[in-house]
């Protein structure tokens, strides 16, 4: 029987190579992710930092925190209250979910675009990634898609005062989008890869 050759040693000719070394065209694009993640870093901690200032009666970074989150009142606001407490935590939420959605594409995608990143047997290695591929990529990205909608629907109706019933429609009609998309993607996946029988 034939011995099948070394996939190490066998020798790409030059436009395959370069077709395939192309890939790698994407690294900057993961690496400039990777510079908005820390963008976002810096982004929670400023307001993580002015929401502790606020606790212990600082006005200027309750302004801050007022201005940031669209928080409007009929009274000014002079100090902390439920719902300016409540927005300004799910919009650090938010930060965290897209934060990891940043995680899922660069982690995700390098994985399955551009590299190996060899992480097998490592202790911090996502359990996701063992069978990642592009079709369960885009259904975890539909479905932290979902997830980050529905914290700015939460925000939107705590703040509803201050949003015109067009604007609080449109989210709802545009959130109800993103859960139909996410099933009609988790649906195609499912008919193009269906379960197979049960080992015994």
């Amino acid at each position: 029987m034939a011995q099948l050759p070394d996939p190490a040693d066998v020798r790409m000719r030059p436009l395959p190579n370069l077709i395939f070394a192309s890939r790698w065209l994407q690294l900057p694009l993961y690496l400039g992710l990777i510079l908005a993640q820390c963008v976002y870093v810096f982004h929670f901690w400023v307001e993580l930092v002015h929401l502790i200032e606020a606790v212990f009666g600082n006005t200027a970074a309750l302004d801050k925190l007022v201005s940031s989150i669209g928080y409007k009142s009929d009274a000014p606001v002079t100090a902390l209250n439920e719902t300016v407490i409540m927005l300004v935590v799910l919009a650090l939420i938010d930060v965290v979910m897209i934060s990891n959605l940043l995680i899922m594409v660069i982690v995700g995608g390098y994985e399955t675009f551009v590299s190996r990143l060899r992480l097998e047997g490592h202790p911090d290695q996502p359990e996701w990634l063992n069978h990642v591929n592009a079709s369960v990529l885009k259904v975890k990205l539909a479905t932290a898609i979902i997830g980050i909608s529905s914290i700015h629907l939460l925000k939107t109706f705590i703040n509803a005062g201050n949003y015109t019933d067009k604007v609080l429609m449109w989210q709802t009609l545009i959130h109800i989008a993103f859960l139909f998309s996410a099933l009609a993607i988790a649906l195609a996946d499912r008919l193009m890869h269906p379960a197979g029988p049960p080992q015994h």
